[in-house]
């Protein structure tokens, strides 16, 4: 005799199709969340790697910040010790200059001059004092102006005295450079000009 099944079928078959698809479906977000999980772990990984190289940026970073700072303090010292040797060798070189300065004070000051203050700063010379006459405030910028040693006569203050006043002196202020002047002739002809005009006072 034949047996019958009466079950139903179609019920069966949409289970199972419908299990099939729910192992598929748990299947395929359990691949999802692998690889979520590998793209994520190798992105931590790239983190990582880059948190690495930026802190070894950093040090590397601070270690030339720290030779920066060095080298510039070498150069502040260098800067300073050079402005050390260059004054030096300003006053070793200056100190004949002095020397001769003085030696022509005496020459430039024609008779009837009579000098009561002098003052230098730097370069810069100043000269107080009493003359006999203004013509020989002028023979003194002559001679200064034909001087070796001194250069730019400038007339400040020439105060010529009262009639009634007993001091019959004009009082004078004057200022002047210091340096050393080229030679006019470079021969060394004894009959320069600078000679002549140095013997005129």
């Amino acid at each position: 005799m034949a047996k019958i099944n009466l079950l139903p079928w179609r019920e069966e078959l949409r289970k199972q199709k419908k299990q099939e698809f729910l192992n598929a479906l748990a299947l395929g977000v359990l691949v999802a969340i692998m690889v979520l999980a590998v793209i994520h772990g190798y992105f931590e990984g790239l983190q990582t790697h880059q948190e690495s190289r930026n802190k070894l940026l950093e040090g590397e970073i601070s270690l030339l910040d720290k030779k920066i700072t060095d080298i510039k303090d070498i150069e502040e010292k260098k800067s300073k010790l050079l402005a050390k040797i260059d004054l030096l060798q300003k006053l070793q070189e200056s100190r004949p200059e002095i020397v001769h300065l003085f030696d022509d004070i005496p020459k430039v000051t024609p008779d009837g001059v009579f000098l009561t203050k002098f003052t230098q700063t730097a370069a810069d010379l100043a000269f107080e004092g009493k003359s006999q006459s203004n013509a020989r405030v002028s023979a003194m910028m002559r001679n200064i102006e034909a001087s070796q040693w001194m250069n730019t006569p400038t007339l400040t203050i020439i105060k010529i005295p009262d009639k009634d006043s007993q001091d019959q002196l004009s009082d004078f202020a004057l200022r002047a450079k210091q340096g050393k002047k080229p030679p006019e002739n470079p021969n060394g002809d004894k009959n320069a000009p600078t000679a002549k005009k140095r013997g005129q006072r």
